[in-house]
């Protein structure tokens, strides 16, 4: 989810229970595959592939899955071909939701995605307007130096290029252009400061804040994005 709505993702990946894990493995091993295939399966040279193993890794998916995903996208084991996919559309209580589909059936995947919307009373629209994509880099307080970035940190993040850090309760958000992302998370792991996230997002120009009267609505429709296996992350506008 866009911004700092994300860690509410990022703590329900860490709650789910085995029921629900096949599936996040089934999206991840989609993200490998495609970063593999298109780019090669050397996690030096292959950027995209090393943020989608670095997810992996993070929500304990086995080895044996990685590496069976990456030969996939590498053609050294057989796989049916997957397509990415943005959808754009109007969720509960007027929001804006940006997905991004990972499949290997986009007639399957349409009428899905159109299903989703339609059911939350919603549709598929143009949004996009209020979204620009932007490197993301999120880091637990508790994994700062003092539980923050601090202003020597920040000014070394300046010089690097970063565009924006948003402090919040949970941690911080880091926003880059795409092309310094790897700079950035790179900068966090020669500190040895753990990354909690780092992924290229859509990310709201303007965002909206939730009704606590449409709480319920929207939780239900991020279930049903999570619960389905071509939708592999989401972006929306709403201040979670």
């Amino acid at each position: 989810m866009s911004g700092h709505s994300k860690w509410s993702t990022i703590k329900r990946a860490k709650g789910l229970k085995d029921a629900k894990r096949g599936a996040v493995f089934t999206k991840i091993g989609k993200l490998i595959t495609i970063a593999a295939r298109d780019k090669g399966g050397d996690l030096e040279m292959n950027f995209s592939l090393r943020l989608a193993v670095d997810k992996a890794k993070s929500a304990n998916m086995p080895k044996d899955n990685i590496e069976k995903a990456i030969k996939k996208g590498t053609g050294e084991l057989e796989g049916g071909q997957i397509e990415e996919l943005i959808y754009e559309g109007i969720g509960p209580a007027n929001s804006q939701f940006v997905l991004r589909v990972l499949t290997d059936n986009k007639n399957r995947s349409a009428a899905n995605v159109r299903h989703l919307f339609s059911k939350a009373g919603g549709s598929l629209g143009s949004v996009m307007w209020n979204f620009e994509i932007k490197g993301v880099t999120m880091i637990l307080k508790e994994n700062l130096p003092n539980g923050e970035v601090g202003d020597d940190l920040e000014l070394e993040l300046i010089d690097l290029g970063i565009e924006d850090i948003k402090e919040e309760d949970e941690g911080v958000t880091i926003y880059s252009t795409v092309n310094d992302l790897s700079k950035v998370k790179t900068f966090f792991e020669e500190k040895e400061i753990k990354v909690e996230s780092a992924d290229i997002e859509y990310v709201a120009k303007e965002e909206g804040e939730l009704k606590e009267s449409d709480e319920e609505k929207l939780e239900k429709f991020i279930e049903t994005l999570d619960e389905d296996e071509d939708v592999s992350d989401y972006y929306t506008n709403l201040n979670i």
